[in-house]
């Protein structure tokens, strides 16, 4: 994951709140996690069935590991906090890297995904270019975030039947600001991004989008992204 001031600084927040993120906020058990937005399932409709190495970048606790595994794919992780990957390891290999430089060969990976990370990563368009570069042609890349519409600094979702949009949502940048002192963003802060800028961050990076799709309601939490890079898909 990176952040304000690269990735050192959210290194350094996300490890000040693994334990906490792994515990309270993710509601991990010996059975399992909550998945209140449908995360699982949007990997399932969107990633699907296949073998052979699936990476996951900023992949934090590891928690979408079984879920990769369900499909018949080898989950891989990489983060580059210490803290999450202290809980990551038991579920899935993983490597400190930066996502920005990641340690594989040019065309190696068949499927990579990112799971509710890209506002972690100021540098979302460069690390997309890597995804690109990592993924064998017709590979697979599954983007999983917070909605750029209706979440971030300008929304207040307290009210879960009214979603509340204020000045901000044109304003690409990092903040702290949260509609709640119970979730990350205020604690590691947030990068955003308007929609058609996230968008054209897939197509720049060279990677098409085959489907979309969004999770949680009544006023969408999520957006998701099917993109495959440049040459033939695989039979």
């Amino acid at each position: 994951m990176s952040g304000k001031g690269g990735p050192m600084a959210t290194a350094a927040a996300y490890d000040e709140i693994a334990d906490w993120y792994e515990r309270e906020f993710l509601g991990v058990t010996d059975t399992g996690h909550e998945d209140p937005l449908g995360l699982g399932d949007l990997i399932g409709e969107l990633l699907g069935e296949g073998t052979g190495m699936c990476l996951e970048i900023g992949c934090g606790t590891g928690i979408h590991a079984a879920r990769v595994r369900a499909l018949g794919r080898t989950p891989v992780g990489v983060d580059f906090s210490a803290g999450m990957l202290r809980h990551a390891s038991g579920r899935l290999p993983v490597a400190r890297a930066d996502a920005e430089r990641l340690p594989f060969r040019d065309g190696s990976v068949p499927a990579v995904i990112a799971v509710m990370v890209h506002t972690d990563m100021p540098g979302y368009p460069a690390v997309l270019r890597e995804v690109a570069r990592v993924l064998r042609p017709g590979g697979v890349f599954v983007h999983i975030g917070v909605h750029p519409c209706f979440c971030g600094g300008f929304a207040d979702r307290s009210d879960p039947d009214v979603v509340v949009v204020r000045p901000g949502y044109l304003d690409g940048h990092w903040t702290t600001d949260s509609w709640t002192d119970r979730g990350v963003r205020d604690k590691v802060g947030a990068t955003h991004r308007p929609l058609p800028e996230l968008l054209h961050a897939f197509l720049d990076a060279g990677l098409t989008p085959e489907r979309f799709a969004e999770s949680g309601g009544p006023t969408p939490v999520v957006l998701a992204a099917k993109t495959r890079s440049a040459g033939r898909k695989p039979e």
